[in-house]
């Protein structure tokens, strides 16, 4: 929506929660739907750990929509946060949406339906599911599959997408705009995160951590921006500091004359060019604190708490 689009006197705005266990899609549902990656996305579990918020925006209506993390039993501080996350975004949303995967057997929604139930009591409205992924499964189980979930939780609508091919999204946000209530515009038009370009960056660093390295190194990494120098006529110039657990963890995310450390961010790099449009210097450290992801004073600092 740009500046001069004329604005319903019926305009509809709202949040719009996106919840549900760990690698359904909740990330890459928000892509599609702003045209645009403000969610990082891998095939591993937990790789969202903030509530993300993008903004869609027409002149008829403003859904802020917050991808937020996996849902899961906390093992430690760092998903206790996590949780905490998922929790707020709930108590925030005018419409909730619970996404799952065609291509997992319903019995596993059922086998964890008391958490998912759990984190449901707290929205007063009604709830819409999200079936994903059904363009990876045969058409003729679409019915059979809605069917079983509509006998879960009396869920209002049932709506069969594919995030990744933009299938059904339409449909889903049309029921979502209907049920926005009448409101003014949150945000300006043109704005789709309120998340500023530091965040955004440590993500992508994140992300190319997740994709590049395996086991637990991925999950006991978090990336702090030190330092982020804007220069028109120069490359802008980004300090980052990865910090892990423990030494050998490090010693895995450095690699070998230091060959996976400069692979992330030559990766990353790229991609953080794309986002700013503008040529980048960035400069990777590797750090070491123990147990940061049970340290509340840690997980405040870096934002998760």
């Amino acid at each position: 929506m740009s500046a001069d689009v004329a604005i319903s006197p019926h305009f509809r705005c709202g949040y719009v929660a996106i919840i549900g266990e760990p690698n359904v899609g909740k990330s890459t549902l928000m892509n599609t739907l702003l045209g645009q990656k403000v969610s990082i996305v891998t095939p591993k579990p937990q790789t969202t750990r903030h509530r993300v918020l993008g903004i869609l925006s027409s002149g008829e209506y403003q859904a802020v929509f917050l991808d937020t993390p996996g849902l899961i039993e906390p093992a430690y501080g760092l998903q206790a946060a996590m949780m905490r996350a998922v929790a707020r975004a709930i108590t925030d949303a005018d419409v909730l949406v619970v996404m799952v995967d065609a291509t997992r057997p319903p019995q596993e929604f059922l086998e964890h339906r008391d958490l998912v139930s759990r984190y449901l009591e707290s929205h007063q409205g009604d709830v819409t599911l999200a079936i994903n992924k059904i363009d990876l499964v045969h058409k003729e189980i679409l019915l059979p599959l809605i069917d079983q979930y509509s006998r879960a939780y009396p869920f209002k609508e049932i709506i069969p997408i594919s995030a990744a091919k933009a299938d059904g999204t339409e449909t889903l946000v049309r029921v979502i705009v209907q049920r926005l209530p009448e409101h003014p515009p949150l945000y300006p038009p043109d704005v789709l995160s309120e998340h500023p370009e530091r965040f955004f960056v440590a993500e992508i660093i994140r992300e190319k951590v997740f994709l590049a390295c395996r086991e637990e190194v991925p999950y006991a990494t978090t990336v702090e921006i030190v330092e982020f120098k804007e220069r028109e006529s120069q490359k802008h110039y980004i300090s980052a500091e990865i910090t892990v657990e423990r030494e050998s963890q490090k010693a895995i995310l450095i690699g070998r004359k230091g060959t996976m450390l400069r692979t992330i961010g030559s990766r990353a790099r790229a991609d953080i060019e794309v986002f700013l449009d503008h040529p980048v210097f960035l400069e990777l450290r590797v750090k070491v604190r123990s147990h940061w992801r049970d340290d509340e004073e840690w997980l405040k600092r870096m934002g998760y708490a």
